[in-house]
C-alpha cells in the first residue's frame, strides 16, 4: 500500500507562484511513475505533469514552460513548481502514482488564482 499527501496549495494572485508537494509513504519502492492532475471547477480531470524513473519528465501544454516537476527520492516527495499562475489554473491538484500494476491517488490540494 502507498499513501499520498499533497500540500502547498493556496490562494495566489495572477502571475504568482506556488510549490506543490506530494509526499509518499508506505511501500514507496514500488513507485515508478508520479503524476500531477488537476480537477477543474467543471469537475474535469486534466493531466498536468509526470515524472518517471530515469528522471523522465513530461508536461501538458498548459504546464510546459511555466511549471517544473521534480523528485526528491531521499524524502519520497515529488514537487510541482508552478510559476506565472493564471486564473484558469485554479482547481484541485491531485498526486497520482503507479507501481507494480497498482495506482494510488492523494486527496488533493486546492489552488486558487485570483486577484
Amino acid at each position: 500500500q502507498v499513501q499520498l499527501m499533497e500540500s502547498g496549495g493556496g490562494l495566489v494572485q495572477p502571475g504568482g507562484s506556488l510549490r506543490l508537494s506530494c509526499t509518499a509513504s508506505g511501500d514507496t519502492k514500488r513507485i515508478t511513475v508520479y503524476n500531477w492532475y488537476r480537477i477543474t471547477p467543471e469537475n474535469q480531470r486534466e493531466f498536468v505533469a509526470t515524472w518517471r524513473t530515469g528522471n523522465m519528465r513530461h508536461y501538458s501544454e498548459v504546464a510546459k514552460g511555466r511549471w517544473t516537476i521534480s523528485r526528491d527520492s531521499a524524502n519520497n516527495t515529488v514537487d510541482l513548481q508552478m510559476n506565472n499562475l493564471r486564473p484558469e489554473d485554479s482547481g484541485v491538484y491531485l498526486c497520482n502514482v503507479y507501481g507494480l500494476g497498482e495506482e494510488y491517488w492523494g486527496q488533493g490540494t486546492q489552488v486558487t488564482v485570483s486577484s
